[in-house]
């Protein structure tokens, strides 16, 4: 028997093939050979894959930003940079849009774009226009009521269950109940109704444990450059979370468009929230229950993320921690603060405590709530900057994304002791220096028109929620060697087993 060989026409099909990948190798490679990155990331994406296959691509992104500069190759088509003023400038210059190979793998329902994975700039800006109103507050005057009564659930819960005392130490879950927070505001402010997962003290229908799944199999498929398939035609379909499941993400998103639907059908409804504000401004029908649906998650996740950030910082820094608490007691005492039992803070009362205020930067600082590369598709023409006085091309037909752990720590904008927490270096700095600091440090939120429209909300979430738990309760980490367990999915953080005791305390005692 003869052994099979391949025709002529094979032969030259492969070879012409093999021609074709190698062309089209040195030539993506040399559009970027000015910029340096690890080996192999000038003609493999299997650097960048790994490391988001090992949920911890941030880090990955800092150490690149750290060996080889300020703008840096991560792979073959893809840039990051560790400079708030290139991150500035791409941010603010029209001609560059979100990358669709990464903004693709955020979306959540099939084929449909939210303000957040939106690619195309004219879509964007027309959606934000709608929605801005509604997050800012001006549209939706119970906000800040509706997030003090769901911080008074949260109170309310630790105070009913998980109080430990001298005798028992009762475990809780703080990763688990600060979410229930945050989901619970966001579902009062944005549809008008709570998911009560508060006072249930569950995850109701097993929304977070279905989100944080489809986020892990989201980000592998980023990875693994299999995003396309959930937005395969008829394939995508079976793929994608969808109302019609019975539980998990599906039964939430069931759930939420329900929410939707009832409000939009009603004409008697007189409540002022970011739904009502949404319909006012022209978004209806699917638009409306995508953008519903896409500011639970976003809303919930990266809040959550900020306040488990900053109250961690906090419990593993005593001289921060009996300081701040010592501002909380000294705010109450002076009048400043409601006293006990009248009431919770205000977001202005909040705003004027210094150090409070400075614990919230500098724990954003170290832990940023979202971290990812965020990419952005350098103009068809390409673009010229200007970075330490020297002019660089980057050319059409690549993309460049950001490193927020090496932004936001580095020690050229927060000086040697970047890496540690120090809310007094947003005290002690110079005018000139802390514009900077601050300048860098919004970033955290975005920029220009890709600027967070939920940042206004966070602010009221994290400066109200810190004060209040100082204020009410001593917490104390149960495992002091690993507080948490956290994974980088697709740069929102999925963060479990903060196990902590809490102790009732009276204000102003040690």
């Amino acid at each position: 028997m003869g052994v099979p060989t391949l025709s002529g026409q094979a032969v030259t099909l492969l070879c012409g093939l093999l021609t074709l990948y190698v062309f089209w190798t040195i030539t993506t490679y040399a559009k970027l050979r000015q910029f340096r990155g690890p080996l192999w990331t000038g003609i493999s994406n299997w650097p960048h894959s790994l490391a988001m296959l090992r949920s911890n691509c941030h880090e990955w992104y800092a150490e690149v930003s750290k060996k080889h500069g300020p703008i840096a190759r991560v792979a073959p088509r893809v840039l990051i940079t560790s400079s708030p003023e290139v991150w500035m400038h791409v941010n603010n210059k029209p001609g560059y849009k979100r990358s669709d190979w990464y903004y693709r793998a955020v979306r959540i329902e099939y084929r449909k774009d939210n303000v957040f994975s939106q690619t195309d700039n004219a879509e964007h800006e027309r959606r934000r226009k709608q929605m801005a109103p509604g997050y800012s507050g001006r549209e939706n005057t119970h906000l800040e009521g509706s997030v003090d009564e769901r911080l008074q659930d949260f109170l309310n819960l630790i105070r009913s269950k998980y109080v430990s005392s001298d005798r028992q130490v009762v475990p809780m879950d703080l990763a688990k109940k600060v979410q229930y927070f945050t989901l619970d505001v966001i579902s009062s402010v944005g549809l008008g109704t709570a998911f009560g997962m508060l006072q249930s003290d569950q995850d109701v229908d097993n929304y977070l444990q279905s989100s944080e799944e489809g986020l892990a199999i989201g980000n592998t498929a980023l990875a693994m450059g299999f995003t396309w398939i959930t937005q395969a035609p008829f394939i995508g379909r079976f793929v994608a979370p969808s109302p019609k499941d019975n539980n998990g993400f599906g039964k939430m998103m069931a759930a939420c468009f329900r929410l939707v639907d009832e409000r939009a059908a009603s004409s008697t409804d007189e409540r002022s929230d970011m739904l009502a504000s949404f319909m006012r401004h022209g978004l209806k029908g699917d638009e409306l229950r995508t953008e519903a649906l896409e500011q639970i998650i976003a809303g919930s996740d990266t809040t959550a993320g900020a306040i488990r950030g900053t109250l961690l910082h906090i419990m593993t820094n005593p001289r921060v921690y009996f300081k701040l608490q010592r501002e909380v007691d000294d705010a109450v005492r002076d009048g400043r603060a409601p006293s006990t039992g009248e009431g919770l803070i205000t977001a202005a009362q909040a705003k004027q405590l210094p150090y409070l205020q400075a614990v919230i930067r500098e724990a954003l600082r170290l832990w940023p709530p979202v971290a990812n590369i965020f990419s952005r598709d350098v103009p068809a023409e390409g673009d010229t900057l200007v970075l330490d006085g020297e002019s660089i091309f980057l050319p059409g037909g690549t993309c460049i994304g950001y490193s927020a752990y090496a932004m936001h720590r580095s020690e050229e904008i927060y000086g040697k002791d970047a890496k540690a927490f120090r809310p007094e270096r947003w005290l002690e700095s110079d005018p000139a220096t802390l514009a900077v600091m601050v300048r860098t440090n919004d970033l955290i939120f975005g920029h220009g028109k890709f600027q967070c429209l939920g940042k206004a909300v966070a602010q009221i979430e994290i400066g109200k929620t810190v004060f209040e738990l100082l204020r009410n309760f001593d917490l104390a980490l149960i495992s002091p060697t690993r507080p948490w367990e956290a994974r980088n999915y697709l740069g929102l953080f999925a963060i479990s087993n903060m196990w902590v005791q809490v102790m009732e305390r009276t204000p102003g005692s040690p």
